[in-house]
């Protein structure tokens, strides 16, 4: 495809640095003309003085002598002067005795000299002889008309004007040449060779390195470029192999099926029996190969809930051992799951915010208590390690701002936990300070630092300083990526400084106002979803839930947790059944899955709605969906509530707690 010239790079470029250049140049060409208008008038003002000077002692004698065609001679000499107009000798009396003019010349451009230089000046002298030094023998006067030296500043003016005018053009011109064949040209190449890949075959093309930029940005761009085509090609090639195996497998069930119906063609009963098992038998293919199309449309969804699953049943066995050992090795699984998770949900976060789909909240909350909680989390891992952990907000730190305290939090715990990984003696310190509606966050440790190579990639996706340090402390080099997205989010900036062995400090501002509204139950309201009011939030009794969940995995996790909450839990392994349960029983509140067969969360929450005896059911989605929309999915369908898998104990307990029914008058 072919940019017009003026969406050209090269232009755009050339353009500004031209621009710049030219305002730079006629700011010098204004000082320096400037300097010349002054330079100018000192230079009138010494010339006309040196002719007064070399005329003083001529008429000084004239006007002793009382000689007049002597004074006409020397007047008539001081008008050959281009710039004199009048000259004349007046004796002490202040009558004239001799003198001499002549008619300042026209221009078009006189107005301009004489705005800047005036139209005429008067100069004048005192004449005394040497012998009589004390007698007064009159003035010579000598008028100048400023023309002359103005004509001459203009000109030069002119000249730097001009000259200047002409340098930018051909910098202009000598520019878009350079860029247009340094950038403009290979960058054309690589458009072109892209507009030329087909979308049914794109791993088929791969595009050349424009020469002479190999080692360059274009060249690093151009390979990116093909390492994905052959990511593409891999991709597509199994994509095609699956889709073969499908159509085998389909072509294979046609014909059992049709051997069947040729088998019992003769027996009316066993065909009708053979009918059914065929049509369950095609439901099911097609239910198969729907779950295959589902499975490469939703990966972190299906790679959440098995997960979610496996960390659910660990947090459960865990609980309920005893044994020393066992509950250690249980600990190190529960670990080990919790960090894949973590690293599924940085993926997914750097994803998102990519992607332009993060959503980020706009709530009061306290930075110095979120500070105090990260550090509290951190000192055991530091603990271990025998490294201090410090953590100091200025005495008069605000205590209430407006923003999102669940990602400040990750950025606090990724940059803590960090610091201490790569801390081996000393210390790590937090330290907090706010000053003109910017805070500043500063997370230092005594660890072993970067080098100068490792301080350039550091915020690079699944990097680290060197490969040494990955080997020697593990990692995905995912964490600080994510804070730089975060950060960079919020509209803050995130800077590091290092020393090999001699630590590191990470610097974080944040433009957050501080929340000063003493009505601070009324911002959390307006934050709600619109829909039923909000319930109390006081302790219940015992409450009679309904869990819609398929998995059995997540249905014993979540069953397990809500029976040790006290309270009663029927499962439903989809939407419908949810339904049919509503009607043969009350319950205070349900638990709904959102991806289910026969009938999704979605659907089924819209259909509990319009029933009016459910209208006021408080109905909170469990979900393994994190992506943008999916809350706004949940509360447009009518949930009152949005929680995400693995089950957590907190979460839920609070969830149930927030919706749960108040208690009656007589119970409380």
């Amino acid at each position: 495809m072919t940019k017009g010239f003026k969406h050209r790079l090269s232009y755009r470029l050339t353009r500004d640095t031209v621009l710049i250049a030219m305002v730079l140049g006629v700011i010098l060409n204004i000082v320096q003309i400037t300097l010349d208008y002054f330079s100018a008038h000192k230079s009138m003002e010494e010339d006309i003085q040196a002719l007064i000077e070399i005329s003083h002692n001529p008429a000084s004698q004239i006007a002793y002598n009382i000689d007049v065609r002597l004074a006409e001679e020397l007047l008539d000499g001081l008008l050959r002067h281009p710039a004199t107009i009048d000259a004349r000798i007046v004796d002490s009396d202040d009558s004239t005795m001799a003198s001499a003019s002549k008619k300042s010349p026209d221009s078009p451009y006189r107005w301009i000299s004489d705005h800047l230089f005036g139209p005429s000046k008067v100069f004048s002298r005192q004449l005394r002889v040497t012998q009589l030094n004390s007698l007064p023998l009159g003035q010579l006067v000598v008028t100048i008309d400023t023309y002359h030296y103005g004509l001459q500043f203009l000109e030069r003016a002119s000249y730097t004007l001009v000259s200047g005018f002409l340098k930018s053009l051909i910098l202009s011109a000598s520019l878009l040449l350079i860029f247009y064949l340094i950038l403009t040209r290979p960058m054309l190449s690589v458009i072109n060779a892209l507009s030329e890949v087909k979308a049914d075959s794109p791993e088929k093309i791969r595009l050349p390195v424009p020469p002479g930029h190999r080692q360059d940005e274009i060249g690093t761009m151009v390979g990116i470029i093909n390492q994905h085509l052959e990511t593409m090609d891999t991709t597509l090639a199994q994509l095609r192999q699956a889709e073969s195996a499908m159509k085998n497998y389909s072509s294979e069930l046609e014909h059992e099926v049709e051997s069947r119906t040729r088998e019992i063609s003769d027996k009316n009963q066993a065909l009708q029996r053979g009918n059914r098992a065929l049509v369950k038998a095609k439901e099911d293919a097609m239910r198969r190969a729907k779950a295959r199309a589902n499975f490469l449309a939703s990966m972190s969804h299906e790679i959440r809930t098995p997960l979610n699953g496996v960390l659910g049943m660990l947090g459960l066995a865990l609980e309920a051992e005893q044994d020393p050992s066992k509950h250690h090795s249980l600990e190190i699984a529960l670990s080990a799951g919790e960090s894949l998770l973590g690293i599924l949900n940085d993926i997914l976060d750097i994803s998102k915010v990519e992607a332009g789909k993060l959503n980020l909240e706009t709530i009061p909350f306290s930075m110095r208590g979120l500070i105090e909680e990260c550090a509290t989390l951190h000192t055991q891992q530091a603990g271990k390690k025998g490294i201090e952990l410090i953590a100091e907000t200025d005495p008069d730190f605000p205590e209430q701002f407006l923003g999102d305290p669940t990602r400040v939090r990750q950025i606090l715990n990724n940059l803590l936990s960090n610091a201490i990984k790569f801390t081996e003696t000393g210390s790590v310190r937090i330290d907090a300070g706010y000053s003109a509606g910017v805070m500043t966050i500063e997370v230092s440790d005594t660890g072993i630092g970067m080098s100068k190579e490792g301080l350039r990639r550091i915020f690079s996706p699944f990097s680290q300083a060197d490969t040494q340090t990955t080997r020697l402390y593990g990692g995905t080099g995912l964490g600080l990526t994510l804070c730089r997205q975060l950060i960079e989010r919020m509209h803050g900036e995130i800077t590091v400084e290092s020393k090999e062995r001699q630590g590191t400090r990470f610097t974080v501002t944040l433009p957050l106002p501080i929340y000063s509204n003493p009505n601070r139950d009324n911002l959390e309201k307006s934050s709600e979803p619109a829909g039923l009011p909000k319930p109390t939030t006081t302790p219940q009794d015992a409450l009679q839930i309904l869990l819609v969940e398929d998995n059995e995995v997540n249905q014993m996790v979540a069953s397990t947790l809500l029976r040790k909450m006290g309270h009663h839990a029927d499962i439903a392994e989809n939407g419908q059944l949810a339904l049919e349960a509503l009607e043969q029983r009350h319950y205070d509140l349900v638990l709904m899955d959102c991806q289910m067969p026969v009938m999704d969360g979605y659907e089924t929450t819209r259909r509990i709605r319009k029933n009016p005896d459910w209208k006021n059911l408080p109905v909170i989605a469990v979900t393994a969906n994190v992506m943008q929309g999916d809350r706004a999915d949940c509360f447009a369908s009518g949930m009152n509530d949005y929680i995400t898998k693995p089950y957590n104990r907190k979460r839920l307990t609070e969830a149930v707690t927030r919706w749960a029914p108040p208690r009656p008058p007589e119970s409380q």
